[in-house]
């Protein structure tokens, strides 16, 4: 079945983001989490906290393409420094970048730096939730009591 991306569905989703206690939301558009090949759109608000992480599995290479909103990519060294942060945005907050390419093993982060942010996904599956060592030791758990100061830490970069 073809599945349209549109402003309905993009609303939808949002909508569900909002509605969530993580403050994001995926919509998968692959049919399981054992598919080879795994597309989704996920909808992030900005008080919402991706923590650091990478994808050591070399077939694992994250690319987004922003498709509402506004996001903020770190990009981090082993230690935790920020080595690069990047605009990505899409329609009236068009940045000239739309979306990056992230290579397996390199740690990364996304923030949104506006309401009802949407990023189209794709990435190798299946799916397997993150290992020990793909969770940065030097920023905090989602869950962590800290995490909302390393979230406003990290929006900083951006001037919000």
């Amino acid at each position: 079945m073809t599945t349209l991306i549109d402003t309905a569905l993009l609303d939808a989703v949002c909508a569900e983001a909002a509605a969530s206690p993580r403050r994001r939301k995926n919509h998968n558009l692959h049919e399981s989490d054992d598919a080879a090949a795994h597309r989704l759109l996920n909808a992030v608000q900005p008080d919402s906290y991706i923590a650091p992480h990478r994808h050591l599995d070399p077939a694992k290479a994250e690319t987004f393409v922003v498709l509402r909103g506004l996001m903020g990519l770190l990009i981090f060294d082993d230690a935790g420094n920020i080595v690069a942060a990047q605009k990505l945005g899409a329609g009236e907050t068009a940045t000239g970048v739309l979306g990056a390419d992230i290579p397996a093993g390199i740690w990364h982060a996304a923030v949104a730096l506006q309401p009802d942010t949407v990023i189209l996904e794709a990435k190798a599956g299946p799916y397997r939730p993150l290992a020990a060592a793909e969770r940065a030791p030097w920023a905090p758990a989602e869950d962590a009591p800290e995490a909302a100061v390393y979230l406003a830490s990290l929006r900083a970069r951006f001037g919000v």
